[in-house]
């Protein structure tokens, strides 16, 4: 049977919610975070020799990496549903969009990470310098949704689900206030507004909210 290893607050609810939306059978295993380090706990690191969320385990296969896990679930278990074909006019939109979540995205707010956990040590240019290229990531997005109602156009894919973490759970950890993002707010109101995204919050994290706002 198909099990997702959730750490909690963690990439691994993207895997939770490919699982509602695309209603797959599954079983949900939540590892709680150490309460000093709030880094996985041991039992979570021994899954995978990389030791990090998410990870899932398919019979004998264990598979990490968000975009991996996506592609091998959909693949197998879904007809290639939630994703979009070369053939399909979305296609370069919904490629790039699903690799920018974690090639582009997420690195530039962990460096925004980096330099709130470090303070000002470093020289002001240099602090500016590491915060544009996230500014660049959120107008970029902002434009785009000032274009169409998804991220690969007109209709809900997996690129959304990879994008939803960074704008909304990684704001828990590195705040980013909205109010010049209207098309990111709104997108995220009719994102999560899906009945698919509420149950995996809810089976992911009951107690945590993310900043949808």
């Amino acid at each position: 049977m198909l099990i997702v290893h959730h750490l909690g607050i963690s990439q691994s609810d993207r895997i939770v919610w490919l699982c509602e939306e695309l209603e797959l059978p599954y079983r949900l295993i939540r590892y709680e975070r150490d309460p000093v380090t709030r880094l996985s706990p041991p039992e979570y690191r021994a899954l995978h020799p990389f030791g990090t969320a998410p990870v899932i385990s398919d019979g004998d296969l264990v598979l990490a990496e968000s975009g991996a896990i996506i592609e091998y679930l959909t693949s197998k278990y879904a007809d290639h549903r939630l994703t979009l074909g070369v053939a399909d006019p979305g296609y370069p939109d919904y490629l790039f969009w699903f690799h920018f979540a974690n090639g582009s995205m997420m690195p530039s707010v962990m460096v925004d990470l980096i330099v709130q956990m470090a303070g000002a040590n470093g020289s002001q240019e240099t602090v500016r310098a590491l915060s544009e290229r996230s500014n660049r990531a959120y107008a970029l997005i902002e434009n785009r949704l000032g274009k169409a109602q998804f991220l690969a156009g007109d209709q809900f894919t997996a690129a959304d689900i990879m994008m939803m973490f960074p704008l909304t759970t990684m704001r828990a950890f590195v705040p980013r206030e909205l109010k010049n993002y209207p098309n990111i707010r709104n997108y995220l109101q009719r994102v999560a507004a899906r009945p698919a995204y509420q149950r995996a919050m809810n089976k992911a994290d009951p107690d945590f909210k993310p900043p949808l706002s």
